[in-house]
């Protein structure tokens, strides 16, 4: 089979009732320059991916040049990191939102400000119905099927905008994501159906003499337990880990998917505004600041910490070791995985 110019190869098979995608690694070229280029109100543009790729529309400002040192660093850790290439599903492909006005393809990570990516997206896609990110409810962005993703779509659109598409995702620290997580679903009141189908288990699982309260309720559920509960064998056995504590290269196979940008929460802001630059609509939106008092930070996560023994921070640590090493994240001081 002939590899097709300035990209990858796409095999997609149906076996009966089964559709299975491969997608094989390999560094993505610059687009050709014969591409398709988008058409605004008459005028023709270029695709997000040609102005990223073809850097003369561009010059290469610190967060360009910062983008585009990850994506090396993510395909370096790739070829070092990954021994076997497995076959994605549609399945596989549910976070991942497409944009097919603007080119895009978004990868989303719970608890690395997915909720206002989702919004700029919804804003992108409205033709005016919206203009504000912050005007959408915070529920309404996490209504399924206010943005399509793309398991939606057959086996050759998903193909077609694999190779044309901006594909981006933004990541955050994995140990700071995980007691944001933690801080959100299991220490808000409100939080009651998180409460009721996990708290209860784990409380069950890993408390000694549980209160009847604790396990009808759920709601007091520590750190330290939901630590045991993570590292815990049965838990994956019995079912997928939940997508707020799932591993980002569980949720978006960033050594299968060939990323063009790999944003980061630690720089949330500059990389954002570099995404919409590149998408050609800086001017027609902001990216939301958080207003957040309570940020969960390093100094945050190594609070939480300090209650989980060495044996629990090597597991843990093990766990999601592969998001610290493809996307350049450093072993926390904190832990002491060698007590």
């Amino acid at each position: 089979m002939k590899m097709p110019r300035g990209g990858r190869l796409f095999l997609a098979t149906c076996l009966g009732s089964l559709f299975v995608l491969v997608l094989y690694f390999q560094s993505i070229t610059k687009p050709e320059p014969g591409a398709k280029t988008q058409s605004t109100r008459g005028k023709s543009r270029r695709s997000p991916l040609q102005t990223l790729y073809n850097g003369d529309q561009l010059d290469l400002s610190v967060a360009q040049r910062s983008l585009q040192g990850r994506r090396e660093l993510l395909e370096q850790a790739c070829l070092s990191h990954t021994k076997k290439r497995r076959v994605l599903s549609p399945e596989d492909l549910k976070h991942l939102i497409v944009d097919d006005k603007h080119s895009l393809i978004y990868c989303y990570v719970p608890k690395v400000a997915c909720t206002n990516w989702k919004r700029v997206l919804m804003v992108l896609k409205s033709e005016g119905h919206y203009t504000d990110p912050l005007a959408i409810p915070a529920n309404e962005a996490h209504v399924a099927g206010n943005l399509r993703t793309l398991s939606e779509f057959s086996v050759s659109e998903i193909n077609r905008r694999l190779r044309s598409y901006l594909k981006f995702i933004f990541v955050r620290e994995p140990f700071e994501r995980l007691v944001s997580a933690y801080r959100n679903k299991f220490t808000r009141s409100y939080n009651t159906a998180f409460h009721k189908r996990y708290g209860t288990k784990i409380i069950r699982r890993h408390r000694p003499n549980p209160q009847p309260e604790a396990l009808e309720k759920g709601n007091d559920v520590s750190f330290l337990e939901f630590v045991q509960y993570l590292v815990d064998p049965r838990t994956q056995r019995d079912e997928p880990f939940n997508e707020h504590w799932e591993r980002v290269h569980s949720l978006c196979h960033p050594c299968l998917i060939h990323y063009d940008v790999v944003g980061k929460y630690e720089t949330l802001e500059p990389d954002a505004q570099a995404v919409l630059r590149l998408a050609g609509v800086e001017e027609m939106l902001q990216f939301p600041t958080s207003g957040k008092s309570t940020r969960t930070d390093g100094n945050m996560a190594a609070r939480f910490f300090k209650h989980v023994s060495p044996f629990y921070q090597k597991k843990l640590f093990n766990l999601y070791r592969m998001d610290f090493l493809l996307f350049n994240y450093s072993t926390p001081e904190y832990l002491r995985t060698r007590g």
